[in-house]
């Protein structure tokens, strides 16, 4: 009995135990999990490093100048001014999905016109070099504008300009900055049409200059560009063929206003100098009309002041008068006669006994010898 049972036993435990031949297998299994397991870590760790890199590619920064546009798929995200991105730290998602758009408002754009100058090669506008005149305007390259008097010249001009409503100069536009050159172009042909060459080129430039400005700002403000005006540079000259009969012209007008200059000087001299006489003629006249009133009012006070001694006895007033007058009128006298008057009226005959001039005596004669 035991030995039957006993048997089954040791059979159980020979079918527990593996073939020899599996034990190779087990463990090369083992070092495929233990590898897999070790590239699951790393693929995991490059997946995460790639999300950070990719989310990290997304962060970008506005300058303080700037605003930004964000652009999914070509289209702005957001609505309004969110669209606008301030200044600072921004995230989006890398292009091709998100696009960004820099937008420097602070910053000072230039635009400089195409129409109106002649041709000139790019090396020549760096040095700021004159091509030399040809025998005469050629219209496939050389550009000019017409005035209101049926002349030609050259125009050129530059934008510097602003920025101020990015949304609408970035968004409602392909180029705004072409439509800038193009309103510029157009002002300087239409200021151009309504000034004489003689107005534009030298009589008056400020007019001109300003005529320009004007319709270049209403062309913003019609086409709604988005942008303002800082400065407006004109430059206007004749054509190169007639300059030299332009400096002529100008020489001349030079020379009038000198001559016009010169004679209005000598103009206000002589006025000064007569206005100077004439004051000094009145100031004279004045100080005559004072002095005279004076004596008159003295004399009058005097008279009036005589006149009761008068009317209290007239022949006393009148011998006193007498006497006064001719001590004063015989002050320098060296000899004096006073012939009264005679009690009956009559003039008194006066003779007066003058010896002859007494003889010169004669030389004394010479002894005859």
């Amino acid at each position: 009995m035991s030995h039957d049972h006993d048997h089954p036993h040791d059979e159980h435990e020979h079918r527990a135990q593996p073939p020899a031949a599996d034990a190779p297998a087990d463990a090369g299994s083992q070092a495929l999990a233990e590898a897999l397991r070790s590239s699951f870590v790393i693929v995991k760790f490059i997946m995460a490093a790639l999300v950070f890199v990719f989310i990290a590619s997304g962060v970008f920064t506005v300058p303080p100048q700037n605003v930004a546009v964000k652009l999914r798929f070509g289209k702005p995200v957001g609505t309004g001014d969110e669209q606008l991105l301030r200044p600072g730290l921004h995230w989006s998602f890398p292009y091709p999905v998100d696009e960004v758009r820099q937008i420097p408002v602070a910053e000072i754009q230039t635009v400089t016109s195409t129409a109106g100058w002649y041709a000139v090669t790019p090396a020549q506008e760096l040095a700021r070099a004159e091509p030399p005149p040809g025998e005469s305007l050629n219209p496939a390259v050389d550009g000019f504008t017409l005035t209101a008097d049926g002349n030609i010249m050259h125009v050129r001009a530059t934008l510097r300009y602003r920025i101020q409503n990015a949304a609408d100069y970035v968004f409602n536009f392909a180029s705004a900055t072409n439509l800038a050159q193009n309103a510029l172009n157009n002002a300087l042909f239409f200021a151009s049409a309504r000034f004489p060459v003689d107005r534009a080129l030298r009589h008056d430039r400020a007019g001109f200059k300003e005529a320009v400005e004007q319709q270049l700002r209403k062309l913003i403000r019609a086409q709604a560009l988005g942008i303002s005006v800082e400065l407006v540079e004109i430059t206007a000259v004749p054509p190169r063929q007639v300059r030299d009969a332009f400096n002529a012209v100008t020489e001349a007008e030079q020379d009038l206003s000198k001559a016009i200059n010169a004679a209005q000087g000598y103009t206000n001299q002589l006025l000064t100098r007569a206005q100077g006489e004439a004051a000094a003629i009145v100031n004279e006249g004045q100080s005559e009309r004072v002095r005279l009133l004076q004596t008159v009012q003295a004399d009058a006070k005097s008279f009036a002041e005589q006149l009761p001694l008068y009317q209290k006895n007239p022949n006393l007033f009148q011998q006193r008068r007498l006497n006064d007058t001719m001590a004063r009128v015989l002050a320098n006298a060296q000899e004096k006669w006073f012939v009264p008057e005679r009690a009956d009226g009559q003039p008194r005959e006066l003779r007066l006994l003058l010896n002859p001039e007494p003889v010169a005596p004669k030389p004394a004669e010479k002894p005859t010898p």
